[in-house]
Parts: structure tokens; sequence; C-alpha cells
């Protein structure tokens, strides 16, 4: 079993820019792939980011350029830095990772809101 928590969401300019944080509660090196989806009010949950424990990287075609996900194995943390923020960009975002053959586990979600 392990916890996901997100953090770095808020209010920002279009733009502008945020980390954000996922910290798992135990070591993530045995998760091959870690993902940060987003959810906006009304519109299905979507796969923004992943990363495997190989450090190759996938990204969905809106952010591609402007969105970096990376993980620190030390810290059990993956980051999703997000540059040039468009207010399509507003949504929770999602901590995800899942065992192979076993749970998968979803963080609580951080807030992400583009505005001027």
């Amino acid at each position: 079993q392990v916890q996901l928590v997100e953090s770095g969401g808020g209010l920002v300019q279009p733009g502008g820019s945020l980390r954000l944080s996922c910290a798992a509660s135990g070591s993530i090196l045995r998760f091959y792939v870690m993902r940060w989806y987003r959810q906006a009010p009304g519109k299905q949950r979507e796969l923004v980011a992943s990363i495997t424990s190989g450090t190759s990287t996938w990204y969905t075609d809106s952010v591609k350029g402007r969105f970096t996900i990376s993980r620190d194995n030390a810290k059990n943390t993956v980051y999703l830095q997000m540059n040039n923020l468009k207010p399509e960009d507003s949504a929770n975002y999602y901590c995800y990772t899942v065992d192979t053959g076993g749970p998968a586990y979803w963080g609580q979600g951080t807030q992400v809101t583009v505005s001027s």
C-alpha cells in the first residue's frame, strides 16, 4: 500500500508556471511508471504525462514543449513542471501509479487554475 500526495497547485496567470509534486509514502522504485492525469469540470479525466523507471517520458499533444515530467527516486517524488500555462490547462491534477499485477494508486488531486 502506498499513499500519493500532490501539492503545488494554485492560481496563475496565463503564461505563468507551476511545479506540481507527487510525494509517495514509500519507495517509488518498484513502480515502473508514474503518471499525471487531469480532469476539468464536465470533462473526462485525461492522461497528461508519464515517466518510466528508465526515465522514458510521454506527453499528450496539448502540453508538449510546455510541460516536463521528472522523478526523483531518492525523494520518492514525481514532478510536473508546467510552463506557459493556458486557461485550458485549468483542472484538478492527479498523480497515479500501479503495482505490476496489483492495485492502482491515485492521489487526492491538486487544483490548477489559469486565469487573468
